[in-house]
């Protein structure tokens, strides 16, 4: 079953390609509409990361203030002589540090992945704005204009010899 359907798949691939080959207006608006699905695509994923920055931001905000908790009372265990105490509690403090360091790390990917994500979306604006007016659907409405407007001078022109003639 699996060689009848990449034999159907390979069909339907070739006679979508003749298609738009025979149809450049077609392919021109199914290229059209796959830039617009690429820029929806990565605006969701632009905003998806950026939510996910800012929770990790506020994660590495309440981390922040829990190593700041541990290294006072570190301090007030050496202080008091509890060297036991203040040793345990320096590991565990440790051990924050490094989920800090993760988390920092965690954020920079984050921080490359939004970069690359964001020269995505120019690469595809300037893209459309290099693309030719008339490579465009519709884009070639100016022209479409000046013949139509011609097309109708032509007529009046034509209606006003027959009036005479």
């Amino acid at each position: 079953m699996n060689d009848w359907w990449e034999q159907l798949e390979a069909r339907l691939e070739r006679e979508l390609a003749n298609f738009l080959a025979a149809n450049p207006a077609q392919q021109a608006l199914l290229q059209e509409q796959e830039a617009r699905d690429r820029q929806a695509n990565l605006v969701g994923e632009r905003g998806r990361l950026q939510r996910q920055a800012e929770q990790q931001r506020q994660q590495l905000l309440t981390l922040a203030e829990e190593i700041r908790s541990w290294r006072q009372r570190v301090q007030r265990a050496r202080a008091a002589g509890a060297e036991p105490l203040a040793e345990r509690a320096e590991a565990h403090l440790t051990t924050l540090m490094e989920r800090g360091r993760e988390s920092w790390s965690q954020l920079a990917e984050l921080g490359q992945q939004f970069a690359d994500v964001e020269a995505a979306l120019q690469a595809l604006v300037v893209a459309e704005q290099s693309t030719p007016a008339s490579a465009q659907p519709g884009g070639n409405l100016d022209e479409l204009e000046q013949a139509w407007a011609a097309f109708e001078a032509e007529q009046q022109l034509e209606s006003l010899r027959q009036r005479q003639g």
